[in-house]
Formats: structure tokens, C-alpha cells, sequence
């Protein structure tokens, strides 16, 4: 155990070795901080303090889990076993159990996870007879947390008159009402949401001198990881807890602070000074997870935020490559970019694909990805979310054209038939269900065997079933004359499921309502591509069949993928090699940021932390166009690019610079090059022109960006018609149009 400290530079030491007093250790981005941390807890027992005197609070159960292994790894299970370890939930919902008696709670409440507090806010709206459209249960819910978590309870709530004037301009008068209710349920029923483990704690130490002491006496040394993090509740209790003996030791990067969405105060990391005068910084600024280039790249662009803290992350690794800077033409291009240099870089250098990742600011982002690594039989998993068809929203559009496609197709009838709420409710569907039974027939059938005088369903539920039924019946006569993209741009609108989402205006629902829009994307991808195969095929069953495929690819699992992942969930990661993708302005930094300078700021420590998660090389990637709501919008680089050093970075360019056939602007991306530049062609001439690819032989082994490797079979056609089949190990075999390949001959 004595031998643990040879494992530390003199760096990590300092804070390690510190015993008594406050103390703040400012850890850079793979400094190590876990590890003094670890040790500093080592260090302690070894100096003999009781590991029941000791409490580490950490923002995931991962953490706790990793540091209390490695501890009991150098000490013993039995020791580590004491340790007051774990997340502030966690560890409080532990206090709580054993003193919630003092605050008028039974020890054994029970703990609502959000989905059953939605559940809770939702009959209470019913049975207070309230608007739907204005007090949505996601909303309320989100609401009530936030005040919680700024320590507002309901009496704070009714004597503060801005935030009643707040919910009165919003529509939601009631909702002060709806909080009181929520909370007498709650109580009534020995309930505790997630935010009351936080509410509860603070109001047990702040009522409750006994148990105030009681703790503090027991705390005597108190570690926080990850401080940037932690919001105004949990401030408050650590404060509380630390208050007698201030043997406070806390761990963070204010560079890494990049959670403000949900409650996390900058100002807590940044003012510690301020709230413990004595205290001691350190500062742990040697990076041993990155290069030269990232690090020194990465410090040029944090260096341009005003709210930090002074310090200069260096490392003694190897130089490494310059970062990469890939424009491309569209997100779709960015995706093929994507995938075809994990390709390269993997049979070159013999690498798993466990090597690489790829990040983005938002989850739609990811739609683009998968397709283009799925095309090439290259493994991934998305991380911190579904796989992108798997999405509850993406599977709602999906079903509407499954029915659509098939009348007859039950499931995806139950999942739309009340989606968006259409006053079809469960009891309705199941004397469906009865009347489908007698009658043998299809639920989507059994709709018009019901008789107007039928007993079984009010005037007014039949007039809603029958407008569902036409609903869908014009959608399929719709999808009959138009392609995929029509029919779904149509069924997305008659629908209204983006007025849907937009009226909740939750965060979660502005992100659904962006992957509808990816989905979209993906459909006028699928069209996109119909026109470089012979007669291809653009029809809603077609790309149907597509997506069906693809999901069947989504469920095989194997040990080694590709991580898709956005930035926030990519924390306290690292991969050899990082794709940071879609750094455009009003994307990343996000549109909803731009208007505040804490805001960007934070949208920069974002763009640090996707930076600093590459060990050994690093690929950043723009778009000059994305395709949004049937438009072709023209996007501009991010400004963080521009921020970044220059002498750290090598540009290229991918853009594809062909003019594309003209097939309908409104509905496909198409690439318009201005004709300033352009020089006049002598037509008598065209044919000296050569193709190489023109000239492709029958055998002939080819690599196409979508389709992957494949054989010449045959070639057919003259002039523009010039067309080849070929086999395609994965995706089969296919007509392509040498006009518009994108093929490369495998020598």
C-alpha cells in the first residue's frame, strides 16, 4: 500500500499528500484527475482515517464503481466497502432512508422514476379538467424540476410573483396548482421523485440541526468529482455538509462545463475561492491521453472564452498529425466522407473499428453516419440513444407509411391510430380488436363495417374513426402518383406531428422534431441515389423495403463498432481517432446559443471537450449545404474553426464539383453552381473527351461509396446510357449509370 505514491508525478501529488483544509484541484482534460482523486482517498486511509469518515460524490455509478475497485485493489474490499462512495443521488437518497422521519416521511418511500411522475402530472390535469394543449405533462414535469433544483418549493413558488407572472404569460395559470397537487400526492402516497432527493436532503439539513450535525461530525473529509457539474442543490448540501471541519476536496475542469441545459452553475467551480478563502489550488495541466497538435490546438481554441480559470494544458506525446479539416458538399457527402476514411484508415493500419468515433452536437446528426457506414459493412453502435430508425418519433413517421404501404398491417395501425392524440382512445381500439375478430377482417376494415347506429361507438367516435380512415385512404391514392419523399413531406404536415412536438417545447421535443427532419434528409437521400441506377426505383415501397433492411442490420450485435455518440454523452471518453462532424454555424455553436456570450462560451467548452477526446488523430468536418424541409439551405464554417491555430490544422476539401441533373429543386439537393466562371464548350468537341470510366471492363473490380466493393458483369447502352452491372458484395446487384458513378477502379 506505502508504494502508491511512485504511481503520481509531482503534479498529482500535491493535492494527493494535502490532508487538512479545503482544496481545489483544477484537472485538464487527461491529466489524470480520477487517479489523484483515487489515491488522495488512499492516502487518507493510510494516514488512518476511518473509511466511514470519508464521503466521494461522483455524477455517475461508473466513476464510483471504477474508484472503488482500484481502491480496494490497493487497500482491501473490506475497507473500500466503508467508503461513503457513490452519486449525489445516490449517497442522499442513503441519508434520506435513514432520516426522512424528521421531515414527516416513512423511511420506506418509495422513489418515482420521470416517467411515472409524467404519469402522476398527467391524471391531475385530467382531473382538473385543464387544456391539453397548454399543460402538457412533459412540460409541468420539467418545470416542477427545474424549481426544485433551485431550491424553490411550492410555498417559494407562491411568493414569488415573477414566476407566477411567468406561467400566466405562458398560459399555464394553473400550474402553481398543479405543483401544490403534485406535491400532496406525492407526500400522501410516500412518494420521492428524483429532484426531492436533492429538495429533501437540503431541507433535512436545513431543518433539522440534528441531522446537520450529525453529518457533519461524520463527513470529515468530503471529495466532488467532476464540480463543474454540480448545481445550486447540490452546492448547497456539500456546503452544509463541509461547514464544520472544511476538509473539502473538489475535482473539475471549467472547460468541461458544458451542462447548463439541466441545472449545472459554471459559477460553482469558477468562485471557490470566493466561498473557502483558505483554501488550496492545484492544477493538473500534463495531458498524457492526446498529441502535441490536439492539445496545443485545443488550448488555442478554449484560450478564446473570458470566463476560466488561468491554466495551460501541455503534454510530453509524441507531435502527432496535424488535424484534419474536411468540407464537403452536403451531409450526406460528410457521411460518405465519414465512413470511406474509416475504411482506409482501418485496412491500412490494421485498426479495429472500436478506434474510431464519431461525434455531434445533436442526435439527428447521426442518420447520415449510419448510412453511410451501414453501405459499407462497416459495425457501429450509437451511444446515449437509440439507433436512428429505432427513435420513438422516427418509428411513428415509418408506421403512417407502413400502413400507408399496407392497410392490413396491425401494429403499425395501433401505434398512429391515436398519434397525435385524435380522441381515439384504448377502449375504442378494442372493440376494434372484437369487431375485426367476428368479422375476420383487418382493424383498418373493421372501421367501415361499423354501422351508424351502432351501439357499440358514440356519433362522435365514429365521425373520428372515419376521419382517420380517410386520412390514410387519400395518403395511399397521394403515394400512388409521387415518391417516397412527397408522400412522407405530406404525411409529416397533414399529420401535424411537428405542431405536435413544437407546442411541448421541451428540449427533448425540438430534438424529435430534428429527426423528423433528418428522416426527411434520409428520404430525399434514398431519391437521390434512384437516379444513378438504370430505372431505378423511387416508389414509398422501395424505400420502405430500405429501411427494413436496414433494421434488420441494426440488430446484430458484435463486440467491436464504430461509436456514434453526441459530444455530451462523449465526456470522459477517449478514441485513437475522432470525427467531430457538422461544425457549421447555427448547428455547432447551435442556433439557440448565439444570442449570449455565456451561451457561445459554453458551445466552445463543448467543442474542447469533442477536441480533447482524440488521442492520436483528430478530423473535424463542415458542410457547404444541408437539406431542410425540402430546401437546400447554404451553410457557413463555425466560428470555432476560425479560432483554432492555424499551424495545427491541414485542410482538404471533398466537395464534389459536378453539376447534378435537374430533377425537381424543390424536393432534391441540388447543387447550383454559378456560371461566371464557366467557359464555353466547343460540342463538336465532346466526344475527345475521355472517361476513364467509360472504358471500364467487363470483370473489372470497382469500389463505389455506397454499395461498397464489386464485379463488372456487363455493360450496356450507348452515350448517356452507358450503363454497367455489377455485383456488389453488400448490396447486391446493381445498374449503374456511368454518368453519374462514383466509382473507383481496385487495381
Amino acid at each position: 500500500m506505502n508504494n502508491y505514491l511512485e504511481n503520481l508525478n509531482e503534479e498529482q501529488k500535491q493535492p494527493v499528500l494535502h490532508k487538512d483544509g479545503p482544496l481545489i484541484v483544477i484537472a485538464g482534460a487527461g491529466s489524470g484527475k480520477t487517479r489523484v482523486l483515487t489515491y488522495r482517498i488512499v492516502h487518507l486511509l493510510n494516514q488512518g482515517v476511518d473509511p466511514l469518515n470519508i464521503l466521494a460524490l461522483t455524477f455517475t455509478n461508473k466513476a464510483a464503481s471504477e474508484m472503488k475497485k482500484r481502491i480496494s485493489e490497493i487497500t482491501s474490499e473490506s475497507i473500500s466497502r466503508n467508503l461513503w462512495m457513490g452519486t449525489f443521488h445516490s449517497i442522499f437518497a442513503r441519508i434520506l432512508r435513514s432520516e426522512a422521519p424528521l421531515i414527516g416521511f416513512p423511511r420506506n418511500f418509495t422513489i418515482y422514476d420521470t416517467y411515472d411522475s409524467e404519469k402522476l402530472i398527467s391524471n391531475i390535469i385530467k382531473e382538473f379538467k385543464l387544456d391539453k394543449d397548454h399543460y402538457k405533462a412533459k412540460t409541468i414535469r420539467n418545470r416542477i424540476s427545474t424549481l426544485k433544483n433551485n431550491f424553490i418549493n411550492v410555498e417559494s413558488y407562491f411568493k414569488n410573483p415573477e414566476l407566477i407572472e411567468i406561467d400566466k404569460s405562458s398560459k399555464r395559470e394553473q400550474f402553481g396548482n398543479i405543483y401544490k397537487e403534485y406535491v400532496k400526492r406525492c407526500f400522501k402516497s410516500c412518494v420521492m421523485d428524483f429532484d426531492d432527493l436533492l429538495l429533501k436532503t437540503n431541507e433535512l439539513l436545513k431543518k433539522s440541526p440534528e441531522a446537520l450535525h450529525k453529518y457533519q461530525d461524520k463527513f470529515k473529509y468530503i471529495l466532488v468529482d467532476e464540480y463543474q457539474d454540480t448545481n445550486y442543490s447540490q452546492y448547497l448540501i456539500v456546503k452544509a455538509l463541509a461547514d464544520r471541519h472544511e476538509n473539502l476536496c473538489v475535482v473539475g475542469d471549467d472547460s468541461q462545463s458544458i451542462y447548463s441545459f439541466r441545472g449545472a452553475n459554471i459559477d460553482n467551480i469558477l468562485n471557490f475561492k470566493k466561498h473557502y478563502p483558505s483554501s488550496k489550488s492545484y492544477k493538473l495541466e500534463q495531458n498524457y491521453r492526446s498529441t502535441k497538435n490536439i492539445v496545443q490546438a485545443a488550448n488555442s481554441l478554449i484560450n478564446h472564452n473570458i470566463l476560466k480559470l488561468d491554466k495551460t494544458i501541455w503534454t510530453n506525446n509524441q507531435t502527432g498529425e496535424k488535424i484534419i479539416l474536411n468540407k464537403s458538399l452536403s451531409d450526406s457527402d460528410e457521411g460518405r466522407y465519414v465512413s470511406s476514411n474509416i475504411f482506409e484508415l482501418k485496412n491500412n493500419h490494421q485498426l479495429k473499428n472500436s478506434s474510431f468515433a464519431v461525434l455531434y452536437r445533436t442526435n439527428a446528426q447521426s442518420r447520415s453516419i449510419e448510412d453511410a457506414l451501414r453501405k459499407i459493412n462497416i459495425d457501429y453502435q450509437v451511444f446515449g440513444g437509440l439507433s436512428f430508425y429505432q427513435r420513438k418519433e422516427v418509428k411513428d413517421v415509418i408506421a403512417y407509411l407502413r400502413l400507408i404501404e399496407n392497410l392490413n398491417d396491425e401494429e403499425s395501425l395501433r401505434r398512429i391510430i391515436n398519434f397525435p392524440p385524435r380522441g381515439i382512445g384504448q377502449t375504442t381500439i378494442d372493440k376494434l380488436v372484437i369487431l375485426s375478430n367476428e368479422h375476420d377482417i383487418s382493424l383498418f376494415d373493421s372501421i367501415s363495417k361499423i354501422d351508424q347506429n351502432s351501439r357499440m361507438f358514440s356519433s362522435r367516435t365514429i365521425q373520428k374513426l372515419e376521419d382517420f380512415k380517410n386520412l390514410i385512404l387519400s395518403f395511399k391514392i397521394y403515394s400512388g402518383n409521387n415518391n417516397a419523399y412527397e408522400t412522407s413531406n405530406l404525411v409529416i404536415h397533414k399529420t401535424k406531428l411537428i405542431d405536435f412536438y413544437r407546442d411541448e417545447g421541451t428540449l427533448e421535443s425540438m430534438n424529435r422534431i430534428e429527426n423528423i427532419e433528418e428522416l426527411l434528409n434520409g428520404v430525399n437521400d434514398f431519391i437521390d441515389q434512384q437516379l444513378e441506377i438504370f430505372e431505378g426505383d423511387n416508389s414509398l415501397s422501395k424505400y420502405l423495403q430500405d429501411v427494413a433492411l436496414y433494421s434488420e442490420t441494426d440488430k446484430e450485435i458484435k463486440s467491436e463498432k464504430v461509436s456514434l455518440m453526441s459530444i455530451h454523452m462523449a465526456k470522459g471518453l477517449e478514441f485513437p481517432i475522432v470525427y467531430v462532424v457538422g461544425l457549421e454555424e447555427n448547428l455547432f455553436p447551435s442556433i439557440m446559443s448565439i444570442n449570449s456570450r455565456e451561451d457561445i462560451e459554453e458551445e466552445r467548452r463543448l467543442f474542447y471537450v469533442a477536441m480533447t477526446r482524440a488521442k492520436e488523430k483528430l478530423i473535424l468536418s463542415h458542410c457547404e449545404q444541408r437539406f431542410k424541409w425540402g430546401n437546400i439551405i447554404d451553410c457557413e464554417p463555425s466560428r470555432f474553426l476560425s479560432e483554432i491555430d492555424e499551424n495545427f490544422i491541414k485542410n482538404i476539401n471533398t466537395s464534389r464539383n459536378y453539376i447534378r441533373q435537374k430533377i425537381d429543386e424543390k424536393k432534391l439537393r441540388i447543387k447550383k453552381i454559378p456560371n461566371k466562371n464557366l467557359k464555353k464548350i466547343n460540342l463538336s468537341s465532346i466526344s475527345k473527351i475521355k472517361n476513364p470510366l467509360i472504358n471500364i471492363n467487363l470483370n473489372e473490380k470497382v469500389y463505389h461509396e455506397r454499395f461498397g466493393r464489386g464485379v463488372v458483369e456487363d455493360i450496356e447502352g450507348e452515350g448517356d446510357n452507358i450503363r454497367a452491372k455489377i455485383n456488389f458484395k453488400s448490396g447486391g446487384e446493381k445498374k449503374i449509370l456511368l454518368k453519374f458513378a462514383k466509382l473507383k477502379i481496385i487495381k
